[in-house]
């Protein structure tokens, strides 16, 4: 398998995180969003994805998957071991909510392109942009709080004992509320959550920092 990523982006940080959890072999394929302009944007991405978004992972049979919920869907039907769900169709729900509720309730409001219309075309001040992305975050954070907390599943993971797709989305979103400076001393259950996950290898080795496309 071959994965089109970025160090930074969230979404893609997500599916390394499941890819690693399964113990799949894949390759990076680094897409950098800013260098000239922005990779993505080039024909020879636009090809392999008509969006211009990371992450994109190749897969054997020569079809390329798009969009990361989708891929983590894929990747947990190919191999089910370990499961990125739990059993409990309610419980898998709760999972898939918080999912959901990441990346696309939250996370698009962090994207790249996103933050580049606020500054460029709308041209709204550093302050303003950073204001709006708190105010996002903050919204969704809160929820999350929330509903993790009212959660009878007793941890240390969103879905129990196993870790969910929820678990995969949550971490790189923290990581982005850290890079935009805000503060997360509101979100102690999510911060447990997060305690429990770094310490694993397939969270360790999907970390921005230890990508070969770093940069500082």
């Amino acid at each position: 398998m071959k994965l089109y990523s970025y160090f930074r982006s969230s979404a893609s940080y997500r599916v390394r995180i499941a890819l690693n959890l399964k113990g799949l072999d894949y390759d990076i394929i680094p897409v950098h969003l800013l260098r000239e302009g922005g990779e993505q944007r080039q024909q020879p991405y636009q090809q392999v994805n008509p969006q211009q978004l990371v992450p994109s992972l190749a897969v054997e049979s020569g079809d390329i998957l798009n969009q990361s919920l989708a891929i983590m869907e894929y990747l947990d039907e190919i191999q089910s071991k370990p499961p990125l769900l739990p059993s409990d169709p309610i419980h898998r729900a709760f999972c898939r909510k918080l999912a959901y509720a990441i990346a696309m309730d939250m996370q698009p409001y962090c994207n790249l392109r996103t933050l580049q219309y606020l500054t460029k075309t709308l041209e709204v001040s550093e302050d303003q942009k950073r204001a709006w992305l708190h105010d996002w975050m903050i919204k969704g954070f809160t929820a999350l709080e929330s509903w993790v907390k009212a959660s009878t599943l007793t941890g240390p993971f969103i879905g129990g004992s196993q870790v969910s797709i929820a678990d995969c989305c949550l971490i790189p979103q923290l990581f982005t509320a850290r890079r935009f400076e805000l503060p997360l001393d509101d979100y102690p259950e999510l911060l447990k959550i997060e305690t429990a996950c770094i310490e694993l290898d397939a969270f360790i080795r999907a970390r921005p920092d230890q990508q070969p496309d770093y940069e500082n």
